[in-house]
């Protein structure tokens, strides 16, 4: 994984992140996203017809895909996996996260109440070198060493999983046995918005199916789901499709299918795919030792948006704001603070969170870096040496029930702050809350700060750069903004096991 943006890490807090989370779909539990193959893999000759061939020249679409569709085809195959589930007095089930995956209804077979039951998984990948190796989905091919691939002419082969990398959802196939198979390139940039994708996969079990649409978006990520931005495509995509290619009209592979977007779980033109720059990263490593290592520099990361950038008297939005530094991480033993933010990575700008997240993963673990941070208006240059980024969940979860903490705030002498729209209490007099900082007992849903996303059993560590213990403290510090001349405090919170800054207007 990359080092997470600090939102991304807090359990689904508003209404809209439920319906997201709720709604993304990765569309076949039975199909995983793995990278296979080398940097220059080979292609089978010459590319398919140019794009300027294939869509007539002021046009209004595409004359055919069929040329295109004759060449990539071959390389795409069927994936089926069998792993071993306890019954139960359902008849059916999963051995993969519902929420995200309601695609996922894998075919059982017949058991009695108390046996095992086999749940057999279909996904879709694509051979990327001519002696076997083939990319899927990680979720496609999860707990099972080996796979059934069926080829696009109808033949069945064993492949072994060599490797597998939750963090990007690719996993790396291999059949042995044959030198010739059919097999695609990478695309060697990243498509533009706009640009014509075909997706072919294996849906339903119907093999060789092909659905057309654009890139609709570039660069999304799906907190909780995915550490890598992803390509969005308008094609198609349905149960099956999962660890399937989506080409250009250079039949080059642009990205592996990997989940969808909907409330229905079935397709509404809105699906996510691994970009090609990724499985490029990741398939290498797979091949070598069968599993992923990335940079890991310990910090949790917001991106600045118009009110950080004010509150915290930057000029540009540029940068990654650092949210915590772990204790005991390679930031924080390096010197990064919270507030710092991050610039620059051996002299290369940064714009955003999700760019140093790639920039440090790509790193491997143990090189130092330099990295450019502004502290209160002043750069500064600091080396750190990166650690290995742990496996573990993309999201952390952990809020109390809204019950639970109404339960437990209720008598402990809460006082409300008029400025905020907000009911505080002392961390410590809550259960579990810990020591630091004034928790949030209640909101105001017209204050300012339930404009600003603040919610029950948010904890306020800091208010422009000063620790808080009680809600005098709060009102102390946003006077003494105030006086300060500034517009806005900025306020820093742990939501759940996630911190981030918030710029809440105190004019």
């Amino acid at each position: 994984m990359n080092e997470r943006p600090a939102a991304a890490q807090v359990r689904t807090r508003t209404a809209l992140g439920v319906v997201v989370l709720a709604c993304v779909v990765v569309l076949a539990a039975e199909a995983g996203l793995i990278a296979a193959g080398v940097v220059g893999f080979h292609g089978r000759g010459a590319a398919p017809q140019a794009a300027d061939q294939v869509v007539r020249r002021g046009g209004s679409g595409p004359a055919s895909f069929a040329d295109v569709v004759d060449e990539v085809k071959p390389a795409v195959v069927g994936v089926q996996t069998k792993t071993s589930g306890a019954s139960d007095s359902s008849g059916a089930g999963t051995s993969h996260d519902r929420l995200l995956r309601p695609f996922d209804t894998p075919h059982v077979a017949p058991s009695g109440a108390r046996r095992p039951r086999v749940v057999t998984s279909q996904g879709s990948g694509f051979f990327i070198s001519p002696d076997g190796y083939l990319v899927t989905n990680h979720h496609v091919v999860e707990g099972s060493p080996t796979a059934e691939v069926q080829t696009n002419d109808q033949k069945t082969y064993s492949a072994k999983v060599v490797g597998t990398d939750p963090t990007s959802d690719l996993a790396l196939l291999k059949v042995d046995g044959r030198s010739d198979f059919p097999h695609v390139k990478l695309a060697d940039k990243m498509p533009r918005v706009g640009d014509w994708v075909l997706a072919v996969g294996n849906p339903f079990g119907l093999g060789g199916t092909v659905t057309a649409g654009i890139v609709s978006a570039r660069e999304r990520n799906i907190g909780g789901v995915s550490s890598d931005n992803l390509v969005q495509i308008d094609a198609p995509i349905n149960k099956g499709d999962s660890g399937g290619p989506s080409f250009d009209l250079d039949g080059r592979v642009i990205g592996v299918n990997m989940m969808i977007f909907s409330p229905s779980g079935g397709s509404i033109g809105i699906a996510f795919a691994v970009p090609a720059e990724t499985v490029r990263m990741v398939v290498p490593q797979l091949k070598e030792k069968g599993s992923v290592t990335r940079g890991w520099l310990g910090v949790q990361l917001q991106s600045l948006t118009p009110d950080l950038v004010k509150a915290l008297g930057l000029a540009q939005p540029q940068g990654a704001l650092v949210a915590a530094a772990e204790a005991d991480g390679p930031a924080a033993k390096a010197g990064v603070l919270s507030g710092d933010v991050i610039a620059s990575v051996n002299d290369t700008p940064i714009k955003n969170a999700p760019e140093l997240s790639r920039a440090i993963s790509a790193f491997a673990p143990g090189t130092s870096v330099r990295i450019g941070v502004l502290r209160q208006g002043e750069e500064k240059s600091i080396v750190a040496a990166l650690g290995q980024l742990p496996e573990g969940p993309l999201a952390s979860a952990g809020q109390p029930r809204q019950e639970e903490q109404d339960q437990e705030t209720t008598g402990r002498g809460g006082s409300t702050d008029d400025d905020l729209g907000l009911k505080l209490a002392p961390a410590s007099s809550v259960l579990g809350t810990g020591e630091q900082g004034v928790i949030v007992t209640g909101v105001d849903p017209t204050g300012l700060a339930a404009d600003q996303g603040l919610e029950l059993g948010d904890v306020i560590l800091e208010i422009s750069g000063k620790s808080v213990a009680t809600p005098a403290d709060i009102r102390s510090a946003l006077n003494d903004a105030r006086r300060a001349g500034k517009q806005q405090a900025l306020l820093r919170l742990r939501s759940g096991d996630a911190t981030r800054f918030v710029a809440v207007p105190i004019d």
